[in-house]
């Protein structure tokens, strides 16, 4: 192994010629670090012994040197630098950064800077030529920075980072969650979802519907297939014996205005009449009206649904819907 001071008598240049020079660039949610890494050379030689040294603040200080930091001026500026770094875009601030800190001309060609991220190093790279690193020693460095940031920044405590942590994971958070590019689709999604389940609930309150009030009036069920229309036929005629009770003529409008059919409504008053059906108590039925009041508001919501649903999918993706339909 050449040590840097073999390499002082054997190069005939200084030794910052001959030798590459490690920075690594760390982004914090208080600010923008970068650091330089001592004896790079010899360093990436002893992996394991650096991956020892991470978690010992003193020997990591030996071969880790603060070279500059920069700190965010607020949570919407530090929202705004982690969204571009997410990207693989480069910040002004971050540009700026980089451009006052790291060597430059003729010098950039000996230096390495570690990142974080490919995109990140592509960006850097193409944009300001230093050539990035992201693999081999600068993961175990950037892991050594990160367990001792708080003691390589002067005035930054636990609490502090903390909290600046907290509150730029939030403010990514809602920033990710409100920009979501397919939140358009995930409506549609829940909406079909939804759909699905309404059909399966309004499905066995109907059955149940049908087998109390059949109890009652059990000729309904046979004449009236549909849930959506039983279960408004059945809100109509209430007490069968008082329905009947009525003109012929009175009830047979009602009941057409409900199933648009003549000869069903003639057929529901005919068996109305001649019905098998026990007698029924106030107090049953009130309870029979409550539940039929509901299933029709499920069915009616159910209906709306689909005309919400038929509308956004014609917004959204008009050409699948036209081949597929909505659902």
């Amino acid at each position: 192994m050449v040590s840097l001071r073999n390499c002082i008598y054997e190069c005939p240049f200084d030794v910052s010629t001959c030798v590459n020079k490690l920075y690594v660039l760390y982004e914090h949610a208080a600010g923008y670090a970068l650091f330089k890494v001592k004896e790079f050379e010899e360093i990436a030689m002893f992996l394991p012994q650096v991956e020892k040294a991470t978690l010992n603040a003193v020997k990591f200080k030996t071969f880790v040197n603060l070279v500059a930091f920069l700190p965010f001026k607020s949570g919407t500026n530090a929202l705004d630098n982690i969204n571009s770094i997410s990207e693989g875009i480069i910040h002004e601030d971050l540009q700026t950064f980089l451009e006052t800190n790291l060597p430059q001309n003729a010098k950039k060609s000996k230096v390495i800077l570690g990142v974080g991220d490919a995109k990140i190093g592509a960006a850097i790279q193409e944009t300001l030529g230093y050539n990035c690193q992201f693999t081999d020693v600068v993961p175990e460095i950037s892991r050594g920075i990160r367990y001792h940031f708080h003691e390589l920044i002067e005035g930054l405590s636990l609490s502090s980072l903390g909290s600046a942590e907290c509150s730029l994971g939030r403010s990514y958070s809602r920033a990710k969650v409100k920009f979501n590019i397919n939140r358009a689709d995930n409506m549609v999604i829940q909406s079909i979802g939804l759909v699905d389940q309404l059909d399966k609930d309004i499905n066995t309150f109907s059955m149940r519907l049908k087998e109390w009030y059949s109890y009652h009036y059990p000729e309904l069920a046979k004449i009236i297939t549909d849930n959506h229309t039983y279960a408004k036929v059945a809100q109509l005629i209430g007490d069968r014996k008082e329905f009947i009770a009525n003109d012929d003529a009175s009830m047979q409008e009602s009941l057409e205005e409900i199933i648009q059919d003549s000869s069903k409504a003639q057929a529901i008053i005919s068996a109305a009449k001649s019905s098998m059906g026990m007698d029924i108590s106030k107090i049953d039925l009130i309870n029979i009206e409550y539940f039929t009041s509901k299933v029709i508001s499920l069915a009616e919501y159910r209906r709306q649904l689909m005309d919400y649903l038929v509308s956004r999918m014609h917004n959204i993706a008009p050409n699948l819907s036209a081949l597929i339909g909505e659902m």
